[in-house]
């Protein structure tokens, strides 16, 4: 039987929910569609949030052919053979737009596949659209993310959620024959996390474990039905962020065997291992911080080896990573110095910058004063010499706090003998 989702995966914009910072009427992407003319775009969102279903109605409406490859099954020879029949297709279409090429999870294209894609959509032998729920600054080559726009879908909010819950139950051509009592939403909302796809699960799941009429969905009903029937770990869903979730705060909270753990759940169901990757430079820099600057070092070091080794090799260098980081002693001090850097710059906006740091390429600004009296360290004993920083209004505050670590407290100790106490 088709999944509750699949049954109920919208074909039109009309029945399109959320995102209407994209497809509500005057929108970017709705004037596009409406005007029957599409450019390559790619799709950043979450899971379950309609990225797929926003491509495939794109196609029904542009009337348009429409080729699907995912970057998990896909290599650079079926890139090719798609290329190949957009172009025969080109020939023959009868609409402004090219035949679209979608393609989920773009992220997981190896450079060289990306690489194939570059000149069909330079050439407008195919409009791309691409679908990757990570960043794609990261994961997509720059060439190829300049000849796209970036369209950034959100979670579901709660109404577009109830919505969709209603949809199911009343159109549904299978539920709508049941007798289903929605008493409590909490527990599907809290544990759908914005997630259209995983909602419908929730539902399907629960109404299916009922034998007999009426269903009466709780919020109770809803945990044991999850409980009973642990929802299995998907690199899109749910799981996915919790388990990474996991894998970080035993990092944080310096537990190797519970890192290790974690590590091993994601490598077992196939998580990327680039991800992961990344992970651990992220961590080395929020949780370690200042405490051990060679964290962040090995975390780099880690991800350069996972790409050079490939798998299942890889899965070495991100163990050792994992477990120098659980034992490492912690600190965020960095991190709370940018957090607090920031919210003291949105607080206080674009204060000037003091005479004598200022930069004088030219003679008028020489004349102005601009880097008068500016102390040059070099020129003094121990490369240092006490001056203002800050601007003025700013020039006793205390933006970086040392930690109680050795390295930061040498740290702390050499910056109280140079500048005294604050």
């Amino acid at each position: 039987m088709t999944p509750l989702a699949e049954r109920l995966r919208p074909k039109t914009l009309d029945d399109y929910i959320g995102q209407k910072h994209l497809v509500g009427e005057g929108a970017v992407l709705r004037k596009m569609i409406d005007a029957g003319r599409i450019s390559s775009f790619i799709l950043w969102g979450p899971p379950g949030v309609g990225k797929t279903t926003l491509a495939q109605i794109i196609a029904n409406r542009l009337e348009t052919p429409f080729y699907t490859l995912s970057a998990v099954t896909s290599g650079v020879k079926d890139v090719r053979d798609v290329i190949e029949r957009a172009k025969n297709d080109r020939l023959f279409a009868q609409g402004p737009t090219s035949p679209i090429l979608f393609i989920d999870e773009i992220h997981r294209f190896s450079k060289s596949q990306q690489d194939s894609l570059l000149g069909a959509v330079e050439h407008g032998t195919v409009t791309l659209i691409g679908a990757t729920t990570e960043n794609p600054s990261f994961e997509v080559i720059r060439p190829l993310l300049s000849r796209c726009q970036l369209y950034v879908l959100k979670p579901l909010e709660k109404a577009d959620l109830l919505e969709l819950l209603d949809r199911a139950i009343t159109t549904d051509v299978l539920l709508k024959e049941r007798r289903i009592e929605v008493r409590e939403t909490t527990a599907m909302l809290r544990y759908s996390g914005g997630d259209a796809r995983k909602l419908l699960n929730i539902l399907e799941l629960v109404v299916e474990a009922e034998t007999t009429d009426p269903v009466v969905i709780t919020d109770t009903l809803v945990t044991e039905r999850l409980q009973q029937n642990p929802l299995a770990y998907d690199k899109d869903g749910e799981m996915h962020y919790d388990v990474i979730s996991a894998f970080i705060k035993s990092i944080r909270g310096s537990d190797p065997d519970g890192a290790i753990y974690w590590l091993a759940r994601m490598v077992e169901a196939g998580e990327d291992p680039a991800f992961i990757a990344r992970r651990l430079v992220i961590s080395a820099s929020e949780d370690i911080g200042l405490a051990n600057p060679n964290a962040l070092l090995l975390a780099n070091a880690c991800f350069d080896a996972v790409m050079k080794l490939g798998w299942p090799e890889g899965r070495i260098p991100l163990a050792e990573a994992t477990i120098y980081l659980a034992t490492s002693p912690k600190s965020n001090s960095a991190y709370m110095a940018i957090g607090e850097a920031l919210a003291l710059v949105r607080e206080t906006g674009n204060l000037p910058v003091p005479l004598h740091l200022r930069n004088a390429p030219t003679k008028l600004m020489k004349e102005l004063g601009y880097g008068d009296n500016y102390k040059y360290a070099h020129d003094y004993p121990g490369n240092f010499v006490r001056q203002q920083f800050l601007p003025d209004d700013l020039k006793n505050r205390t933006l970086w706090h040392a930690q109680d670590n050795p390295a930061e407290q040498k740290h702390a100790e050499r910056m109280r003998a140079l500048w005294g106490e604050h």
